[in-house]
């Protein structure tokens, strides 16, 4: 049997950082029945089960593992290459992984991260999925919890409070008809709420977060927002009072190897500047 080829590597590592075939269709522009085939396949030339498949997505088995630490490095090495192929001159790039909703923020402040003057590129990775920082996929991420792996860095700052909202003026859309996330992709505590506790009056679902703002906004029913989208929406209002259950704290995080190059902690710093900026926010005092 043929050896698999890089291309087949490649999807894999994009079905392992995504964490099923959902995620991976958006990164690469293929079918999720396509990857899924293409999993198979690879599987059956390595001789070996890389995956663990269940309705909650696809977990990586042992050798799965190996095989994403092994290609992780095939990745660095490569990176070194396109690094000396461009030149010595070449920008360092940071390299940020955020959720939806931070992951406007972050955009719609961008020039507070990074400005013409700077000798630095960043890349935006943008998903629910945990950051990978321990093999240093990503260079800074933000997390719902302190991580505890030894050789990762935190800076705290601050709370994330979520609410229920509906189109402003709508007057009461009655208990049956709430937006919500398609269970597997449903990631994130506030985004399984509505499953958990409003599964029978669940009327829309979608594939991404950002699009239950745009159902809310459209006033086709009620969504669990983060309170510094929501608030900051003048065409939504809340239903109801701050959801307590799902308040969480927020912590920037960094590999403690990488941390201390000039580029990160720039970039870090700034964040965290700007998180804590808007704290009040992102912790729902706004709406209050």
């Amino acid at each position: 049997m043929k050896n698999p080829s890089w291309d087949a590597y490649q999807i894999f590592l994009v079905v392992a950082r995504s964490g099923g075939l959902t995620g991976a269709a958006e990164g690469t522009g293929l079918s999720p029945a396509t990857i899924g085939r293409r999993m198979v396949d690879l599987e059956r030339q390595m001789g070996r089960a890389l995956f663990v498949r269940s309705q909650q997505g696809y977990g990586l088995t042992g050798d799965g593992r190996q095989l994403l630490e092994q290609l992780l490095e095939m990745e660095a090495a490569s990176r070194k290459v396109e690094t000396w192929r461009d030149g010595a001159a070449a920008p360092a790039l940071v390299r940020i992984a955020v959720g939806t909703w931070n992951g406007l923020l972050l955009a719609e402040n961008f020039a507070a991260l990074c400005t013409a003057r700077d000798a630095f590129r960043v890349d935006l990775f943008i998903a629910e999925q945990r950051a990978a920082l321990s093999h240093r996929e990503h260079d800074i991420g933000i997390r719902a919890f302190e991580p505890e792996e030894i050789n990762l860095a935190s800076v705290f700052v601050g709370d994330v409070a979520y609410a229920a909202y509906q189109a402003r003026n709508t007057g009461d859309v009655g208990p049956g008809r709430w937006l919500a996330v398609g269970r597997d992709d449903a990631i994130s505590a506030y985004l399984r709420w509505p499953h958990d506790s409003r599964a029978e009056n669940i009327i829309a679902t979608v594939n991404r977060p950002r699009s239950l703002r745009d159902l809310a906004v459209a006033g086709a029913g009620i969504a669990v927002l983060p309170c510094f989208i929501g608030d900051l929406e003048p065409r939504l209002e809340r239903v109801g009072a701050e959801i307590e259950d799902l308040r969480h704290r927020q912590w920037i995080v960094m590999n403690n190897d990488d941390r201390h190059r000039r580029e990160i902690r720039t970039v870090a710093d700034r964040m965290a500047r700007l998180l804590r900026g808007h704290a009040d926010l992102i912790a729902g005092k706004r709406g209050l």
